[in-house]
């Protein structure tokens, strides 16, 4: 096991390259993560499913689908997690949320084309690989069995490495899985203490040896930076001990405390938590230690080994942004199934009901499960075109872009006023229309994206992560 690296093997950094991006988005609103645009707080309630069920019968034959499988439930409760997740009451739960999964898909595929085109599909959650190899397999077939899978699909799902064995990795291979995303968070034991999660640096080596045995050729790490009682020697030995097992994509989020939002975070020591400079500068040594092991900076917080598809995407700008983040993934239309999934589509979004409960019993009456929904004006799919071009790719011609919408630039030029201090601060340039981020600046890349963001109110009212 590496020791924690010397003062002198750290990444050298600009002194003041914190302090001045930490001046910029300190007295910033707090701003989403654009996964989507609008945001998921401007969806409005749907009264039944009659837009979901015509949205899906617009799909065109041909057209590609990728496909969502949220499974809301873990065995323990890690207290940084922000996702809609909730602890298991036992097996039964977990083999009627299949039962129930197997019956909206059916519900759903009726309404598309026959055989429809699938070129992705994603497991999150919560925890999918406690449905187990037998729950992940009956899935697949009821998928395989409504929908025609392209020949290069991707099957991606997300590991818990402290509950995978060789069950589960055999049973990866047999439902075709060619990518995984292993949840890493931190290797540091004291900091694993303060987050609820106690998973060794063994734990992810056996994962990766088990996966890496059966074929899954594709592994990504999810590392945390800003955690509780984590400082900079302790996320740099993280990553260290992460390239040893060599993933050909990590991704570098910033944990988000929200207790508002999320009940069980209320148990991390607030005062514990770095602070913004710290944070900042976390980041900002983990990208240079990361990109001295030969990971190319992707977006806003993803790094890839060059030569993988991500990165490939990244420099030939074709790189997505979707509610799973960064993707290769070109298809226009994503469907997501279970509690709490939301699908995109040309025509808007769609959000299905929350509470597992809820949603079995809507699925129960045959009803496709919608709670929220949101149709797309023509200005909205031009900003969030402009927003996922300055989120990938960190370069957007506001000009081009309304041509291509057949609207009127000058509201997207009145925006560049908000973005004056980030360029006057050298982290972006603004000319003739064209917005082109520097490398410095990418950790503003939520800040630039809000000033196109004509939902965000001026008065913030609506508490995002500030992550």
């Amino acid at each position: 096991m590496p020791a924690v690296p010397p003062e002198s093997a750290m990444p050298d950094l600009p002194r003041d390259l914190a302090p001045r991006l930490a001046a910029l988005a300190a007295g910033d609103r707090d701003v989403p993560r654009y996964t989507s645009y609008p945001t998921a707080p401007h969806f409005n309630p749907a009264h039944d499913d009659a837009d979901w069920r015509n949205w899906l019968g617009a799909v065109p034959e041909q057209a590609p689908l990728s496909l969502y499988l949220h499974v809301p439930f873990c065995r323990s409760m890690c207290w940084y997690c922000g996702c809609a997740t909730q602890i298991a009451k036992g097996d039964d739960a977990i083999g009627h949320y299949v039962d129930a999964l197997l019956t909206e898909i059916a519900l759903v595929a009726q309404y598309l084309p026959p055989q429809a085109r699938v070129s992705q599909i994603h497991w999150g959650g919560g925890t999918p690989t406690i449905l187990g190899a037998a729950g992940l397999q009956r899935v697949t077939d009821r998928l395989a069995g409504l929908f025609a899978f392209d020949p290069g699909i991707e099957i991606a799902v997300e590991v818990d490495p402290r509950r995978f064995d060789t069950d589960l990795a055999r049973g990866f291979a047999s439902c075709g899985v060619n990518r995984a995303s292993l949840g890493v968070q931190s290797f540091d034991p004291l900091v694993q203490q303060a987050i609820n999660r106690i998973q060794p640096f063994g734990d992810v080596q056996r994962s990766v040896g088990l996966l890496r045995q059966n074929g899954i050729a594709s592994i990504n790490f999810d590392i945390l930076y800003g955690l509780p009682r984590q400082d900079e020697h302790s996320l740099a030995d993280t990553i260290e001990q992460a390239m040893l097992l060599q993933p050909e994509r990590l991704a570098l989020f910033g944990y988000a405390h929200v207790p508002w939002m999320r009940a069980h975070q209320k148990r991390i020591d607030a005062a514990a938590l770095p602070d913004h400079d710290l944070r900042l500068r976390q980041f900002l040594l983990a990208e240079a230690q990361l990109n001295r092991s030969g990971y190319a900076s992707i977006g806003l917080d993803h790094f890839a080994r060059a030569g993988d598809p991500l990165a490939v995407a990244a420099w030939s700008g074709r790189l997505h942004r979707n509610f799973q983040g960064y993707t290769t993934d070109g298809a226009g239309t994503l469907i997501g199934f279970g509690a709490s999934a939301i699908s995109q589509l040309p025509q808007g979004y769609i959000a299905n009901l929350r509470g597992v409960a809820a949603w079995r019993r809507k699925i129960g009456t045959a009803a496709l499960p919608v709670e929220r929904m949101r149709a797309l004006t023509p200005e909205d799919r031009m900003r969030g075109r402009i927003i996922e071009q300055l989120m990938c790719n960190l370069h957007v011609d506001l000009n081009a872009e309304a041509a291509q919408f057949g609207l009127d630039a000058q509201p997207l030029h009145d925006d560049l006023i908000a973005l004056q201090p980030i360029a006057a601060a050298g982290f972006l340039t603004i000319e003739d229309g064209v917005v082109a981020v520097h490398p410095q600046g990418r950790l503003l890349l939520r800040q630039i994206c809000s000033a196109f963001d004509s939902y965000l109110p001026r008065v913030n009212t609506i508490r995002h992560a500030a992550a």
